[in-house]
């Protein structure tokens, strides 16, 4: 079974056994996108036509956003993107974009621990959530620290939710983020994104 054949987050809780809860667990936090970032942002949402696709969406607008949120860590970790992870044939598939340690041997190797996945979906949130939990379940098995927290974010490039996952218990954030409001937005990335690192 690949992550996309999860349909939904219950689907990923019966077959694993996951409590679900909601809570706001991110610090409110605002953080404004630098003039060159919101300069080529506004560019794109000018003059391409970014939500005509999920590709488009991911090039145009979920992509810059997650590569200026990791710049600051790109010493000591990898961005992934369109990279195949397997646990065995029910937890496998390619995550949109995956954040984690830096490999000694280079950019072309895969690190544990996995500490990030983001999945872009086109207006589909709980299909968009049940690849992700599954993903994020796939993780953990694979970095085999299931009390480590690992981050999930679902987005259609407009709207951003965010989760977590720990032993057997997910918790998505009670609130969402929008490209409407970068800072805000830049904040919740900027708080998982430290939090996922240390």
């Amino acid at each position: 079974m690949a992550f996309s054949d999860y349909k939904n987050i219950e689907q990923v809780q019966i077959e694993f056994n996951i409590a679900y809860a909601e809570e706001r667990f991110i610090e409110e936090l605002a953080v404004e996108p630098t003039a060159i970032f919101l300069e080529e942002f506004t560019f794109n949402q000018t003059y391409l036509p970014v939500y005509s696709s999920e590709g488009a969406r991911s090039e145009a607008i979920i992509f810059p956003i997650l590569r200026e949120i990791y710049k600051p860590y790109s010493q000591t970790h990898e961005l992934w993107i369109q990279r195949s992870l397997s646990y065995d044939q029910k937890l496998s598939g390619t995550p949109d974009y995956l954040i984690a340690n830096r490999s000694p041997l280079g950019k072309t190797v895969l690190t544990l621990p996995v500490l990030i996945v983001v999945e872009a979906k086109r207006n589909d949130f709980d299909q968009g959530w049940g690849q992700c939990l599954a993903e994020l379940v796939a993780i953990q098995k694979l970095n085999n620290q299931p009390e480590r927290v690992v981050y999930g974010i679902v987005t259609d490039g407009k709207r951003w939710e965010i989760g977590k996952l720990v032993c057997n218990q997910f918790v998505q954030n009670a609130v969402g983020y929008t490209v409407e409001h970068l800072s805000r937005l830049f904040g919740a990335l900027q708080v998982i994104f430290s939090a996922a690192t240390l």
